[in-house]
């Protein structure tokens, strides 16, 4: 006769975040009253399993497991208020008993290799293949083609989504009664229907779950509770267990990584996503109010939603609530429901506060049914220097992280802003965009306007940045340093240069400037010397709002500005239509930055240069039409010489092509002067009634693309003067049209419908 085993062990198959599984789990746990608790989870942490009981720790948090040496390979293991999982914990902590992580290490699960490169376990294949063989599936294609327990359960119930049948059945539910036992016979009916493939990695994480309870055993441990995921219960279940050996057999010889564990803030909308065993939660809000709400679920979630609306500004009464909730009831009993669910709920809602509009209904669900709420982690948590320094800055600077995104106006002549946008810089710099600037008013004098958002994700960022330095300052520093040796150009060394001075880094600064005013001496691109300076400018005029010594820039701006003159009629000699277009943009960039310097003798060494290159036959169209658009603007030519000019481009000698990308230099982005000028208008008119009809053909998509970066009521404004033609005597002295002879009305009506197609116009009528 058989002797009993005197140990008893005692699986609770729950959902990963649930209230209901919570809820049952601490019963049953009450109940049971184990000697040991054995958690689905990374062993890797099981040194930080204490600090969940500290006063410091808020829900909801995460275990971070990640490499050292590569940050980015990491996995979390988010944990809510109403995980099952961390009131397992509390319940060990509190009762003072053993508790471990039972999952496969992390040090082994991110040491094996990938998906990809994984052999799979493969048992017999019901479909073979043509060569009457078993096919190898992979394990990514396993778990893909793995059925959805809960969905089959849920339709077997009359359910269309296994979510919802979940909620029913047991996130609802206020006592464990039987639960456990009953999930149990479930999933070994569900497992039982799955094909027959699984995944190495998850047969080898449910052998070192069986692992780990035998040690657990070994120790001399009676009373053992096992919480795991609920498909992963009939494997534990010590009656279904395979022998050990086979167990070892999968657990020999698996590569292992150095990693490390820390806990950090998550957030209840991050726990929709799946990571570690965190499966996704489409309402983690929701969830949580199932969690502390002890009665009247429907009342209070009513009351709640009435309280966002009105604090939006919407409409929502008392009187609506109780609608509302009475219409949740009737739609519960009606589905033959005990209690309503967040879907009867939220048709309700919709219904009653949002008379069927989906837009106050998008706000519900980010605030109330998904929710945004961040925990929080004791002081005595493990981690990086850098995050402890950031924390410091935080507190000092009275930034709060939020997960919520929220505008900051930061005014630079108040110190504490001041630190506020140097801290956001530095942070930028190392790759932790916390925030992101929105707008500057007043042209980036005073006032900067940022949105900021704490992700977890950032958590690892800042892991990943420590690599720079212990402190945001040194990182940001060193890490400005190492892209100043591998700036692959001038711009991208002064735009660098730009963002460490708003970061405020000094020594990076300097050796930044030493390398800048190396790479210009060096340097004969004009357009690289022109893209160089918008950055420089921006500092020069406006460094001292920031209270950084902007002098230094002023000599290496000065050299570049000399250089890129010398250099630029030769760079402009025989461009094709594209090198053209980047001539275009790095000119008129160059010519803002300039004129933002304020140098008079910058400013008359750039206008002599492109006074020279107006001269030039060789010039391609575009550069020459911006360059007489531009020295117009700055009062070296007036409207009479201007008038020359482009009575000279689009003369009848003239080569149409360059007479059209002329007027497409001259023109982009600012039609006003044409419509003002009747003069310039006169000759642009004349010349597209002398262009014969075949080039006209091959000129019309340029001037279109030209007159289409016009405003839509510019283009109406043309088009009607275009209609009335232009009063007599208005061109220009530098082109007196002679009076038409012999006119031919018929002729000149054809380009009408091509000049209105232009314009954007419909079909005038002949005049």
């Amino acid at each position: 006769m058989k002797t009993a085993n005197p140990t008893s062990i005692h699986v609770l198959g729950v959902r990963h975040h649930g209230p209901g599984s919570a809820r049952s789990v601490a019963a049953a746990l009450e109940a049971i009253a184990p000697e040991v608790v054995l958690i689905e989870g990374p062993p890797d942490a099981n040194d930080l399993i204490a600090l969940a009981g500290l006063n410091g720790m808020e829900p909801p948090v995460a275990l971070l497991i990640y490499r050292p040496e590569e940050p980015k390979q990491a996995v979390y293991y988010p944990f809510a208020l109403f995980s099952p999982e961390w009131q397992a914990i509390q319940f060990a902590l509190a009762k003072k008993l053993a508790v471990r992580f039972m999952d496969l290490p992390m040090k082994h699960q991110l040491g094996i290799a990938s998906d990809e490169d994984e052999p799979a376990e493969v048992k017999p294949n019901p479909e073979p293949g043509a060569n009457g063989e078993d096919e190898p599936i992979s394990p990514k294609l396993a778990r893909q083609l793995r059925i959805d327990p809960l969905q089959v359960l849920a339709e077997a119930a009359g359910f269309g989504e296994g979510e919802r049948w979940w909620e029913h059945v047991v996130e609802h539910r206020r006592d464990g009664a039987d639960l456990f036992a009953a999930i149990l016979e479930a999933m070994a009916e569900v497992r039982a229907s799955v094909p027959p493939v699984e995944d190495r990695r998850e047969l080898r994480r449910e052998a070192h779950m069986r692992r780990t309870i035998r040690a657990a055993r070994a120790e001399g441990f009676r009373r053992i509770a096992v919480v795991c995921g609920a498909w992963h219960a009939p494997a534990l279940a010590e009656d279904r267990w395979p022998p050990a050996s086979k167990d070892d057999a999968l657990l020999k010889e698996m590569p292992t990584a150095k990693v490390a564990a820390t806990w950090v803030p998550w957030t209840h909308g991050r726990l929709g996503s799946e990571s570690g065993y965190g499966a996704g939660v489409e309402s983690p809000g929701w969830y949580h109010h199932l969690w502390t709400c002890s009665g009247q679920v429907a009342e209070r979630w009513m009351t709640r939603v009435a309280r966002l609306l009105r604090d939006e500004g919407l409409d929502a009464s008392p009187a609506s609530a109780i609608e509302a909730v009475r219409l949740a009831e009737a739609l519960a009993a009606l589905r033959d429901r005990h209690l309503p669910g967040l879907e009867e709920l939220t048709e309700a809602a919709r219904a009653i506060f949002c008379f069927g509009d989906d837009i106050p209904m998008r706000l519900i669900r980010r605030k109330l049914i998904v929710g945004e709420a961040l925990g929080r982690v004791p002081e005595e948590t493990p981690t990086v220097p850098l995050v402890r320094d950031l924390e410091r800055l935080q507190k000092s600077l009275r930034l709060k992280p939020d997960p919520e995104p929220r505008p900051l106006e930061l005014d630079l002549r108040n110190e504490t802003d001041l630190q506020r946008s140097r801290l956001l810089h530095r942070l930028g710099m190392i790759g932790v965009p916390w925030g992101s600037i929105e707008r500057t008013t007043g042209r980036g004098t005073f006032k900067e306007a940022w949105k900021l958002q704490w992700r977890p994700e950032l958590a690892v960022a800042l892991i990943e940045a420590s690599l720079w330095g212990s402190t945001v300052l040194d990182a940001a520093t060193a890490r400005a340093d190492d892209l100043a040796a591998r700036a692959p150009d001038l711009p991208a060394l002064t735009s660098l240069l730009d963002r460490a001075m708003l970061a405020d880094l000094p020594a990076s600064v300097e050796r930044i400037m030493a390398r800048l005013e190396e790479r210009a001496a060096l340097s004969s691109d004009a357009v690289q010397l022109l893209n160089a300076l918008p950055p420089l400018a921006s500092l020069l005029r406006y460094g001292n709002v920031r209270k950084t010594d902007a002098e230094a820039v002023a000599h290496a701006t000065n050299g570049i500005v000399a250089r890129a003159c010398i250099g630029l009629p030769g760079a402009c000699a025989s461009l094709d239509d594209e090198a053209a277009a980047a001539m275009f943009e790095a000119i008129h960039s160059a010519n803002d930055a300039i004129v933002l310097i304020e140098n008079p003798e910058h400013l008359k060494m750039w206008q002599a240069t492109l006074a020279k290159l107006t001269g030039s036959d060789r010039l391609h169209g575009l550069v020459a039409g911006r360059c007489v658009r531009l020295l117009l603007d700055g009062g070296t030519f007036d409207a009479e010489e201007t008038a020359r000019r482009m009575n000279l481009a689009v003369s009848k000698a003239a080569d149409p092509p360059r007479a059209a990308a002329w007027i497409d230099g001259f023109l982009r982005g600012s039609g006003e002067l044409l419509y003002h000028d009747d003069g310039l208008f006169a000759i642009l008119d004349g010349w597209l009634a002398s262009v014969p009809a075949d080039a006209f053909t091959e000129l019309l998509p340029m001037l279109r693309r030209t007159f289409s970066t016009f405003e839509a009521p510019l283009r109406r404004n043309l088009g009607e003067k275009a209609r009335r033609g232009v009063k007599a005597g208005a061109a220009s002295p530098a082109r007196k049209p002679a009076a038409p002879v012999d006119f031919d009305e018929d002729r000149a009506a054809t380009v009408l419908p091509l000049l209105s197609a232009m314009l954007g116009l419909d079909t005038p009528e002949a005049s």
